[in-house]
């Protein structure tokens, strides 16, 4: 029997009872248990972007990013404004720019 011992998605014990199976799971005991575990799956996530770059890894990263900024007390709206503050100022990451060297 493959030991996991990850986070998974909410619905995932729900998901396995229907099929039948038997399996352990517990929630996170305390913040830092579920911050670290987040940590690892971010990890998890970009790794698997990495081997095969599409829409439902970046979706995935998303998902992962979204519960770090709300474990930590961070709102969506507030993230996605310092985004657009962000890109106002010092623009994004769209046109590949590549610095190479700045002389001092």
């Amino acid at each position: 029997m493959p030991i996991y011992n990850k986070l998974v998605r909410d619905n995932i014990p729900e998901i396995l009872t229907v099929k039948g199976k038997n399996f352990t799971s517990h929630v996170a005991k305390d913040k830092e248990e579920y911050q670290s575990k987040l940590m690892e799956k971010l990890q998890e996530e970009v790794s698997e972007f990495l081997e095969a770059p599409c829409a439902e890894e970046i979706a995935d990263i998303q998902e992962v990013l979204d519960a770090l900024a709300h474990s930590i007390g961070v709102d969506i709206a507030e993230v996605s404004n310092i985004k657009i503050r962000k890109a106002a100022l010092r623009g994004r990451f769209v046109d590949g720019q590549i610095l190479e060297m700045v002389e001092d």
